[in-house]
């Protein structure tokens, strides 16, 4: 694993709606990228540009890598069980059966991998998104949210999953609002406000003394509540 994630200068609006002006961020391999901001400031939009999902009014966007990602919360078939889930995924991307049997165990969902999904708990659902997000060992992963529904003991084994992913030299962007659980996960940030980058670079730079929340409302005054 060694891919970067990139765009420069990237701009987008619908209608008459500048959501993002003039955006450029990098993330670097080997370490965990948290994307910030109030809600509409952006991060949605910029991710699914990122992925190849959404196109640019102009700007350019680096090469895409291998990717996993879980964007816009969990979405599965209610009626199959959780393995069967992931089944579909690994014939999808031409993987080995067993490589849904390798995801749930990293989740930890293999007591309940018989189970229909529709029957999870939402902090269940968000284990087996993020299943279906590493399938076949990408070198980049794309999460939104991904403490959604969690509980303190998942918000714990997530965090250590993406720090190992990044050890292992992955490249990991995730947006979240626990700003409490960025300040132990994340290496680097990007903070949007209105559609702009104001900030981009090491978390220890912006908030030395951990105080990332004082410093956050202080880059985002005037935008929406997060």
């Amino acid at each position: 694993m060694s891919s970067s994630l990139s765009l420069s200068r990237v701009t987008k609006s619908f209608g008459n709606q500048r959501v993002l002006n003039d955006v450029s961020l990098s993330v670097t391999p080997g370490r965990v990228h948290a994307l910030l901001g109030r809600n509409g400031a952006g991060k949605s939009t910029l991710m699914s540009i990122l992925l190849g999902l959404s196109s640019a009014d102009s700007g350019t966007i680096g090469k895409l890598p291998t990717v996993g990602a879980s964007l816009n919360g969990p979405a599965f078939y209610g009626h199959l069980s959780a393995r069967n889930n992931l089944l579909v995924h690994t014939r999808l991307l031409g993987l080995p059966a067993e490589e849904a049997d390798r995801a749930l165990a990293v989740v930890g969902l293999v007591d309940v991998g018989g189970k229909k999904a529709k029957s999870f708990s939402t902090g269940m659902k968000a284990r087996l998104a993020l299943g279906q997000a590493i399938l076949g060992d990408p070198e980049v992963l794309v999460l939104d949210e991904p403490q959604n529904g969690l509980d303190p003991q998942g918000i714990s084994e997530l965090r250590e999953l993406l720090r190992d992913w990044a050890a292992r030299g992955g490249t990991v962007l995730v947006s979240s609002h626990q700003l409490g659980e960025v300040l132990h996960l994340a290496d680097d940030i990007s903070v949007l406000a209105q559609g702009e980058i104001v900030y981009s670079g090491p978390l220890r730079d912006l908030a030395p003394e951990g105080n990332l929340e004082e410093e956050f409302f202080r880059l985002t005054a005037g935008g929406r509540n997060v």
